[in-house]
């Protein structure tokens, strides 16, 4: 699969249908809306605890990972509080960026994509390569707050059941 960067608009559209069947899938309030021009993100936003999608305006589905990430994060207690105003949250610890962005290479593995997807040159404030190769090599920026949150495994505490991360034992956090 090319850099979503490169992908024309029915390609682009196809990848954020799947993206979002999964995010459904794992219990995630993902709803097509209209985004504002002046969101955050081209055709996303999180509105009291969910995803809203703008397919047409949505331009790298691999946002869809990071935004859910943010999500899953978040004790269930706090969710349905989230919107676009993320900085405005008490602080909670294991939910932050870092967190987020763990969250979501596990979740791209699961479904596997291409590390472009995610770290696409469009974002990270131009630290997507760095991040692409970081996590390519197996250095897992995030995990130890993941499994402190308890929704991921160590090597060392994986289980014969159960598999260390990028694998998650729970997508939520409860």
């Amino acid at each position: 699969m090319p850099d979503t960067d490169c992908l024309q608009a029915q390609e682009r559209v196809a990848l954020a249908r799947r993206i979002m069947s999964f995010l459904r899938g794992i219990g995630l309030a993902v709803t097509e809306a209209p985004v504002p021009p002046e969101s955050f993100l081209p055709g996303l936003r999180i509105v009291q605890g969910g995803l809203q999608v703008d397919l047409d305006q949505l331009r790298w589905p691999g946002d869809l990972l990071h935004e859910a990430g943010h999500l899953a994060v978040v004790p269930a207690t706090l969710r349905a509080t989230m919107d676009d105003a993320l900085a405005e949250l008490p602080p909670v610890p294991h939910a932050g960026e870092i967190e987020a962005t763990a969250w979501a290479w596990a979740a791209l593995r699961h479904l596997q994509l291409p590390s472009e997807v995610l770290f696409h040159d469009g974002g990270y404030h131009g630290r997507s390569q760095g991040l692409r190769t970081t996590f390519e090599l197996g250095v897992y920026l995030g995990a130890a707050g993941l499994v402190s949150a308890g929704l991921a495994a160590t090597p060392a505490q994986a289980s014969a059941g159960a598999a260390p991360y990028p694998h998650l034992m729970a997508w939520l956090r409860s």
